[in-house]
């Protein structure tokens, strides 16, 4: 089982355990299995490049090459941002406590791609975190399960059921379309005129 995630409000500190919502859970799930003419198992393999090879399960793999073609290590990758600053990595929500003083509005909410959802089980929830989240109260907070380059957005929150959700989500990003570019109206042809241009009678 996961380590729980340690949320204080107020002073008061709450342990709680993580399940995730699964779309399977919910709905089940269909299993499609390729079998050959004898009814074994199908593997996936992957065609190469040439044309005729083939690489079974475990022939691929991936590899970094510097801009001369050295082969180069992960360990000596570092990750940077269209400016070319070095990102520093985040931690894992889990290492440390998290302290919910940021709360959020709907509109912000919903402004998010939720992309995961956890139901929280709390060991024993204190009286004003409850209460706060019973008002409607939305509280947000920087979340990264297990660590990485950008924490996601982490919204506690709680359902029309009575259970405390964890849904986590990253910003939408809508573009404004330039409303002066005009569309181009094609008029109707009209089929009479397009058969009177078909008929050339001066052809012999």
């Amino acid at each position: 089982m996961a380590k729980p995630l340690t949320v204080v409000f107020r002073g008061d500190t709450v342990h709680l355990e993580l399940e995730k919502v699964e779309r399977s859970k919910l709905y089940g799930y269909v299993d499609n299995e390729v079998v050959d003419d004898s009814g074994k198992p199908c593997e996936l393999a992957t065609l190469i490049s040439d044309g005729h090879s083939i690489a079974g399960k475990g022939g691929t793999a991936l590899a970094y090459l510097s801009p001369d073609g050295l082969w180069r290590k992960k360990s000596d990758l570092k990750a940077v941002d269209i400016h070319g600053t070095t990102i520093v990595p985040v931690k894992s929500t889990f290492d440390t406590p998290v302290t919910l003083d940021k709360t959020s509005t709907i509109d912000d909410y919903l402004s998010h791609n939720i992309h995961l959802i956890y139901r929280m089980t709390p060991d024993e929830i204190c009286a004003p975190l409850e209460a706060e989240l019973k008002a409607g109260t939305i509280f947000q907070f920087p979340f990264s399960y297990r660590g990485g380059l950008e924490a996601s957005a982490g919204f506690l929150l709680l359902g029309s059921d009575g259970n405390t959700f964890l849904c986590v989500g990253t910003p939408t990003a809508a573009e404004f379309v330039d409303l002066k570019a005009t569309a181009v109206v094609v008029p109707e042809a009209d089929e009479a005129a397009a058969e009177d241009d078909a008929l050339d009678f001066n052809l012999v």
